[in-house]
């Protein structure tokens, strides 16, 4: 695993960068320039050659120099000349070595233009010239007039000196914006280490917030997201903690004490039959509370992880039914009726009784005689509705009551409608609750499109 850090990485990466110039410099640069001054060594000679065949020259055709060949290699623009005159080699100007001469002699006789450029190597050195033919009465001439490769050389080596000064100043140059990216880049990345830090130690208290580049600060805007939803996670467990241990507290108390006094050989109630029924219904209660919580949880896992749940298509009529006659008997002055029996939804069918069974318990409590288990269906979405004629409630509880642990008017303990409002969730729908002219209705809206879709996954 590559253990360099953040400081280390941006000095490599310029590092690298200036290497790579160097190289692609080192590669492309010689050829290019190479060429240019190939060139122009060529124009030098044939500026040279122009002004011997100058009219007005008193020089027409060169004399027989005192420069040496090799000699002349040392003077970097030095340009020689010699006149061929005839087919016989006879020849006037600088002296040139015969195996020299003569090549140059044999492309002479056999060029077909006025004018070509040669090279040839001499001595582990380039030479450069250019055949002039020249025809006058006498016959052809050509003028040979050459230069070494000595001012090409030199130019190139004269670049490259300056070429790397370039590249040591640019190496100097970059280190300060090196500097400068590395505390641009490293800043920020610190201060949210810290944060981290401070949230490892469950220190979430502080805001965070950075100005300056969008990355970061869009950066700093998904810590102050995550910050703000771990203060609401830890707020909502201390909360949770607070009431699940209120609500435990009553039942315990009422067991323990029931229990105790039945170990001193003292009866609360008239007899010990009456008093093990209190112990049993308490223990019911909170079996009831606890069970309640623990689905309530598991509910929230389901949110947060974005569990896919298998759907399958439910029938409102078979689902009902169950839950009706679940409650027949707890009040046998209510009437719980059934409308809507064909209507068939993509659903967890658990959780929808969950939501069922919670939405009746709390029918049976508030009712006069009449519970109706409605459900009815669009194009868009089912609509599953529990209304009870009792009385209808004040506007106030109305907001609070899908909260969790909220207790209704008679006390009741009041987890079951937030686990409604999170099925409703989980299935993209919707919970209400509305206060009609006899009673009291709350109706659970599901998208068609949203329950199918699932069920398809699921498949």
């Amino acid at each position: 695993m590559n253990q360099t850090n953040l400081t280390q990485r941006i000095w490599l990466s310029f590092i690298a960068l200036i290497f790579l110039l160097g190289i692609l410099i080192a590669v492309i640069y010689p050829l290019s320039i190479q060429g240019t001054l190939t060139e122009e060594t060529y124009q030098i000679i044939l500026q040279e050659q122009k002004r011997i065949l100058n009219p007005m020259s008193n020089d027409v055709f060169p004399e027989r120099g005192n420069t040496d060949f090799i000699e002349r290699r040392e003077a970097a623009r030095s340009v020689g000349h010699a006149l061929i005159m005839n087919q016989e080699g006879t020849y006037r100007g600088d002296p040139i070595p015969s195996d020299v001469f003569n090549q140059m002699a044999k492309n002479a006789f056999n060029q077909k233009h006025d004018l070509v450029r040669y090279n040839l190597k001499y001595e582990e050195a380039t030479l450069f010239y250019v055949i002039k033919k020249i025809d006058n009465v006498n016959g052809s001439a050509y003028l040979i007039s050459y230069m070494w490769d000595t001012y090409r050389n030199q130019m190139i080596q004269q670049l490259w000196n300056r070429l790397l000064i370039i590249l040591i100043v640019a190496g100097v140059l970059s280190l300060f914006p090196a500097i400068w990216l590395t505390r641009y880049l490293r800043t920020p990345l610190v201060e949210l280490g810290k944060r981290f830090e401070q949230i490892a130690k469950r220190n979430w208290k502080e805001p965070f917030k950075w100005e300056g580049g969008k990355e970061f600060e869009k950066l700093s805007n998904q810590f102050e997201r995550m910050r703000q939803n771990l203060i609401s996670y830890d707020e909502g467990q201390k909360t949770f903690i607070q009431h699940a241990s209120h609500e435990l507290k009553t039942p315990i108390m009422i067991i323990t004490s029931y229990a105790q006094s039945v170990k001193d050989g003292v009866m609360p109630k008239e007899n010990l039959h009456e008093t093990m029924d209190v112990i049993l219904q308490e223990a019911s209660r909170m079996e009831k509370r606890i069970g309640d919580m623990l689905y309530f949880s598991k509910l929230d896992a389901l949110k947060d992880d974005h569990v896919k749940q298998e759907r399958s298509l439910i029938r409102f009529g078979a689902l009902a039914s169950e839950i009706e006659e679940r409650f027949r008997f707890q009040r046998d002055d209510v009437t719980i009726a059934i409308r809507g029996k064909d209507v068939e939804f993509y659903g967890v069918r658990e959780q929808f009784e969950s939501i069922l069974d919670n939405l009746v318990q709390n029918a049976i409590r508030y009712a006069e005689d009449t519970i109706l288990l409605e459900a009815e269906q669009t194009q868009d979405e089912t609509t599953i509705t529990v209304f009870n004629n009792g009385s209808q409630m004040n506007e106030k509880e109305m907001q609070t009551m899908f909260e969790p642990f909220q207790k209704g008017s008679d006390g009741k303990f009041g987890l079951g409608l937030a686990i409604v409002k999170r099925i409703a969730m989980l299935h993209n729908g919707a919970v209400i609750v509305e206060n009609q002219e006899d009673g009291v209705a709350f109706r659970i809206s599901i998208p068609n499109g949203s329950s199918k879709s699932g069920e398809e996954a699921a498949k």
